[in-house]
């Protein structure tokens, strides 16, 4: 893999936003509060995506957050389920919500749904939550459906996924075996209230300073906002970012970034969907063109975990789990060095403390 000296500092700079080479958070929440948000349809992915971020994270520990209502996960963003720190849902929502409900019309349309439909489904959602309670996702639709609104088909996941965007559920405690649900005002009592302005400014400059060096249309894709609320935001935030000219065009980051010292070469394991690999339009600063079709097969949209060396993606590799122990198995694209094996040693003896349960290597 060839990469130019100006996609070497992107790496290493992102690679310090992003805090996979300067974990500084100590509790789960700090680091899913520092990223803003992390793609979560993968709950044993995120899960490491924060852990991996974090001084000595371990899974259990961002269980328990999440089971303290501290993060939570719901649909802030592109009507995907993201993790993000409970204050930060409700204007999050707000944000995003009308461009979200707006493109999903036609889906209503397609699936039978009316304006009735969502508020009476409403109201029995209201009726069986209130008052703390929490529920299957299955016992919630089948008390949705007992008071006379379909779930059938796709129409269940819709009905939830709406009533989530427009603020009224919010996923709730870990459950292993499936999603629960409770209502987001008593999930979230305290959550932050923030003028539209200062919500674009607080995405701008929190999105930059995580993922930075970072474009608009960077943030415009992460966040479904538009180029107009981005460029706003970036008005708004003002002298919290600085510019770097790469190729003519003008990445955004924190300017204190640029004072850390550039990370010490090493190999890091990231889960699928991971916010290093997801967070960007353009991904060849870390991505061979080449190798793009291993990352996500056929263009299916369902990302593999990579093996990142020194900020590049070097390969894919998948976990087993079994009776006593986890094994890791790596799939790189080329043969791995000896010093490059030893620090995905490394790499993998740290998932092993963040599971808390031996982790094998099958050597590439």
């Amino acid at each position: 893999m060839t990469f130019s000296v100006g996609q070497r500092r992107v790496r290493e700079l992102r690679l310090i936003a992003q805090r996979i080479v300067t974990p500084a958070a100590t509790t789960p929440v700090e680091t899913v509060r520092w990223m803003l948000a992390l793609q979560a349809q993968d709950f044993p992915g995120v899960k490491w995506s924060v852990g991996l971020r974090q001084r000595s994270g371990t899974q259990a520990a961002v269980e328990a957050a999440c089971d303290a209502g501290e993060i939570v996960r719901s649909w802030p963003m592109r009507g995907t389920l993201h993790l993000v720190a409970a204050e930060d849902l409700k204007w999050m929502l707000e944000l995003t919500t009308p461009r979200s409900v707006a493109s999903a019309g036609d889906r209503r349309a397609y699936l039978g749904i009316g304006d009735l439909d969502v508020e009476r489904a409403r109201d029995l959602a209201l009726a069986a939550l209130t008052g703390g309670r929490v529920m299957s996702r299955e016992a919630l639709l089948a008390s949705i459906a007992a008071g006379g609104v379909s779930t059938q088909g796709q129409r269940g996941y819709h009905l939830l996924w709406y009533l989530a965007q427009t603020g009224s559920l919010v996923l709730g405690p870990v459950d292993a075996r499936q999603q629960t649900f409770a209502l987001l005002d008593e999930w979230v009592p305290h959550p932050r209230r923030l003028e539209p302005d200062e919500a674009l400014g607080e995405l701008a400059r929190r999105f930059f300073a995580s993922h930075g060096p970072a474009t608009a249309k960077d943030l415009a894709r992460w966040s479904g906002v538009t180029m107009a609320q981005v460029r706003a935001g970036i008005s708004v935030a003002g002298a919290a970012l600085t510019t770097l000219d790469l190729d003519g065009v003008p990445h955004f980051l924190a300017p204190e970034a640029l004072d850390v010292a550039a990370p010490a070469a090493r190999v890091h394991l990231l889960p699928g969907f991971d916010e290093y690999v997801l967070g960007y339009q353009d991904r060849t600063a870390f991505l061979a063109p080449g190798h793009s079709q291993a990352i996500v097969p056929g263009g299916n949209g369902v990302f593999r975990p990579t093996i990142i060396v020194d900020g590049a993606v070097a390969g894919t590799w998948r976990r087993t789990v079994k009776a006593r122990e986890v094994v890791v198995e790596p799939a790189p694209f080329v043969p791995l060095p000896r010093p490059i094996q030893a620090r995905l040693r490394d790499a993998v003896e740290a998932y092993g403390a963040y599971l808390g349960q031996p982790v094998r290597l099958i050597a590439p």
